[in-house]
Formats: structure tokens, sequence, C-alpha cells
């Protein structure tokens, strides 16, 4: 029997896209990674899978944001729409931090609620892809 999300699980939607092929592709990569990680976290028990799936995102998160601020500024947007831009990158880096402290915490050998890490994931990515896309 599949287990029920107690929150509403990202799933990509042309309606995410925002036009910049490379920004897409990664937006979607990362959606499809995370829906993956739902299903996976909530399937196993393993203890060591929670760790794997949040550096991994952490990983291609980190490279995500990369591109995204690369290409603010090389389209000068980083300087038109400074406020927007700088809490875009804000957001960048309190994901960063939070999922730092997950690790942390999983490395240490303390609990860390996988709903808890998934419903913040899920949520976050949601609200930025759809934040870039000009949606929300």
């Amino acid at each position: 029997m599949p287990v029920v999300l107690p929150f509403e699980a990202i799933e990509w939607s042309d309606d995410m896209a925002t036009g910049v092929a490379t920004i897409d592709r990664q937006h979607r990569f990362l959606v499809d990674t995370l829906c993956d990680a739902n299903r996976r976290l909530l399937a196993s028990r393993e203890n060591a899978l929670p760790g794997q799936i949040v550096r991994d995102l952490l990983a291609y998160a980190v490279l995500h944001f990369v591109t995204e601020e690369e290409l603010m500024k090389r389209v000068g947007y980083d300087l038109a729409c400074s406020a927007v831009a700088g809490a875009h990158v804000a957001q960048h880096r309190e994901f960063s931090r939070r999922i730092v402290a997950v690790c942390d915490r999983l490395r240490e050998g303390r609990d860390v609620s996988r709903l808890d890490v998934l419903e913040y994931l899920n949520d976050w990515l949601r609200n930025h892809v759809l934040d870039i896309s000009g949606l929300s």
C-alpha cells in the first residue's frame, strides 16, 4: 500500500517553465530527483539513505544556484533588479544552510524526521521554481 504524504509532493508541470532552457532543465531535474527521493525515503528504512539523498540534492542545488546567479549577473538582472535578485540569492543561502544543518545532524547520529525534511524540500523547491517562473 503506498504511503500517503501529509503534504503536497511537488510534480513538474509546464507551468513551472521559465523559458530559459538551462534553468528549466535544472529545475526539472531537481523536481524529478525530489519525487524519487519522496518515494525512496518512504519505502526504505535504510539509515544511510536520508543522508545520501540530502547530500545529493544539496550538491545539485548548489550547482543550480551557481548557474542561476551567474545568469543573473550575465544579463544584468542582479543590477537592474537588485532587491529581487538579492532576495533570491538569500533564499539560496538559507536553503544551503538548512540542508547542511540536516547533514550535520545525520552525521552526528541524531534523529531527523524524514517527513519534515521531505516537506521542507518539497515546499522550498515548489516556491523557488514558482517564484522564478513568475507564478507565485
